[in-house]
């Protein structure tokens, strides 16, 4: 058996002595604790040294690539050609199947093999004989430099570097703008406090500052490259009457040099904006049209790059970078947060407070995907961010007009989805009981009491009793200021006649003596009811 062992000062190709004791794999270290029983094992056949670093890392990034270099091919047609019935050891299988595939060449790679190259790499010094170690360390430490510098130059992740640098810059201007601008309002301020109300707009007020100076300049200056007429004629009136107090010269052109700096940030900045727009719609032109340049950027300098980024799962995107958040409401046992930089994309901020949970989590797994597209695929057109996008503004619309269409049934038919009411059961209080007032007029009374006396019915009796109970608290309207002990006393009193009037007409029978008998009873307890409350 023949190996094929890669250093970074060449090739060599080593002869196995006892294939027997490469059987046993754990106990193959053994074998190579020291040279004396490495050089029993395996055998240097032939080493091909490289003549430079240039040649190194071509043949380093051959192997990294799974492929045969020049030099490979050459040795192994003059050195292994000869051996062709024994088999190859190689470290990589990729390595393996492109030899067999172009030399005719049986590789072989196992766990054996590995413990092979680890005992052949642990006693490389005493086995590759003419090679210095302070040498070999020189060819390593070389390698490394230029295959480090050749991955960095050829990397397919450099370019989101580019975009991360550029958001990180567009941040840090925004913030510096702002300080100039406060800055300059506020000194220049002392002198025509007025200004700041009149213009608003931040690059105009510092135009007009550079361009004017002192107030009293503005009455005989032409400011209608930058203002319109009425708001020129407003700060000319203005300056006029102007409360501030007078600055020097050397207080003006220092203002004015700020100023200076002010405009030029903003120019740079405008240039640094659409840098970093043209940037991602070559990127990530799926993820620009999903979310926008500036939410696009913000997530992959988040993530670090665009790879990065689409190892993501949807779930996290949507709350990336409301890490802090998250971890607070965790420990708090408290609701997550919903959305994170997502939340300044456009489609998020048309929609509704009460919808910006949904909308945000759907645009979120549209945008994953997006983002996978962009960083793996191979086409550079934006039309499945389109797509996706429109997906998203279709269902934002049915939000907005609760148009819900049913999944089954009717398909024009919109889904009943009623607010759910909970049902009281709790019964209301019923004020009629503790009206005073009679319920049957004075007319209508005289009308029943002299259809008692010719009807004989019990029926008709018991209506008739019903009526007079109503009516005693007649009598009970005069009195001021009742109590409310009075009152029990009446009601049990009242109840209690009505229930002996009741018993009396069931027993006596329906003759016209003894519908006499029940209205004397009547007249007699209608008395005790009268006199009691005047004895209390």
């Amino acid at each position: 058996m023949l190996v094929l062992f890669e250093t970074a000062a060449g090739y060599a190709i080593f002869k196995v002595l006892d294939e027997k004791k490469l059987l046993e794999v754990d106990s193959l270290w053994k074998e190579f604790e020291t040279p004396e029983k490495a050089n029993k094992i395996v055998k240097l056949k032939h080493f091909e040294k490289f003549q430079d670093t240039t040649e190194a890392l071509a043949a380093s990034t051959a192997l990294v690539e799974g492929k045969i270099s020049k030099n490979l091919k050459k040795i192994l047609k003059k050195i292994v050609a000869k051996d062709a019935h024994e088999q190859l050891a190689v470290a990589d299988a990729k390595l393996g199947g492109v030899i067999k595939d172009k030399l005719n060449l049986s590789c072989i790679h196992s766990p054996m093999v590995t413990e092979l190259m680890r005992g052949i790499r642990s006693q490389m010094e005493g086995l590759i004989t003419g090679l210095p170690s302070r040498e070999m360390a020189a060819m390593c430490l070389g390698l490394a430099h230029s295959l480090s510098r050749y991955k960095l130059k050829f990397s397919p992740d450099k370019v989101d570097t580019m975009i991360v640098q550029a958001i990180s810059l567009l941040d840090d201007l925004d913030k510096e703008l702002n300080n100039y601008i406060m800055r300059c309002r506020e000194w220049y301020g002392w002198h025509f406090p007025e200004l700041g109300k009149i213009i608003t707009d931040n690059l105009t007020y510092c135009k007009c500052v550079k361009q004017i100076g002192d107030r009293r300049n503005f009455s005989s200056s032409d400011l209608s490259d930058f203002l319109p007429e009425e708001v020129e004629e407003e700060v000319k009136a203005a300056a006029e009457i102007s409360m501030g107090t007078e600055v020097s010269e050397e207080d003006i052109s220092n203002i004015q040099h700020l100023c200076d700096q002010v405009i030029e940030i903003s120019d740079y900045r405008a240039q640094l904006y659409d840098y970093l727009k043209n940037r991602m719609m070559a990127i990530a032109p799926n993820l620009t049209v999903m979310v926008g340049e500036l939410v696009g950027a913000r997530l992959i300098a988040h993530a670090g790059s665009l790879l990065n980024l689409a190892k993501h799962p949807a779930s996290t995107v949507q709350i990336l970078g409301a890490e802090k958040a998250l971890f607070r409401a965790l420990k708090t046992k408290r609701d997550t947060p919903k959305f994170g930089l997502i939340y300044h994309a456009s489609i998020v901020g048309q929609t509704t407070a009460k919808n910006k949970g949904k909308i945000s989590r759907m645009l979120a797994a549209k945008t994953a995907l997006t983002i996978r597209y962009d960083a793996l695929g191979e086409s550079t057109s934006a039309e499945m961010g389109a797509e996706n996008r429109l997906k998203v503004e279709t269902r934002l619309r049915h939000l907005e007009e609760k148009g819900i269409r049913r999944i089954s049934g009717t398909g024009k038919a919109l889904a009943r989805a009623d607010k759910y009411q909970h049902k009281s059961e709790v019964k209301t209080y019923d004020p009629s009981g503790e009206s005073t007032l009679p319920l049957v007029p004075k007319k209508r009374k005289i009308e029943v009491e002299e259809e008692e006396e010719e009807t004989e019915a019990p029926v008709k009796a018991k209506k008739v009793k019903v009526v007079e109970v109503k009516e005693e608290p007649e009598d009970l309207q005069e009195e001021e200021e009742p109590v409310k002990k009075k009152k029990k006393k009446k009601q049990k009193e009242v109840a209690v006649f009505v229930e002996e009037v009741e018993e009396e007409e069931e027993e006596q029978p329906t003759t016209s003596t003894a519908g006499e008998t029940t209205e004397k009873k009547k007249k007699k307890k209608k008395k005790k009811i009268k006199e009691e409350p005047e004895d209390d």
